[in-house]
């Protein structure tokens, strides 16, 4: 089943991508503030969720965790 179609994996997806970008903006800013727009906008666009909403990500990434090791 691809990760579309599970609403956990889908999730899991999100908030990867959520924090890959933030860290790849603390190493590297001038690569994703560059593209603002279109489609590479996206990576730009989470990278301020992960640096701005940092608490609440940190929250959904321990309760993901918590999921995955103990529910499954």
């Amino acid at each position: 089943m691809s990760a579309i179609f599970n609403f956990q994996s889908l999730l899991t997806i999100i908030l990867l991508l959520i924090c890959t970008c933030a860290y790849i903006w603390s190493l590297a800013p001038s690569v994703l503030d560059k593209n603002t727009t279109g489609l590479l906008g996206l990576f730009w666009k989470c990278a301020r969720i992960g640096e701005r909403k940092s608490p609440y990500v940190t929250v959904c990434c321990v309760v993901m965790a918590f999921g995955l090791l103990f529910m499954q």
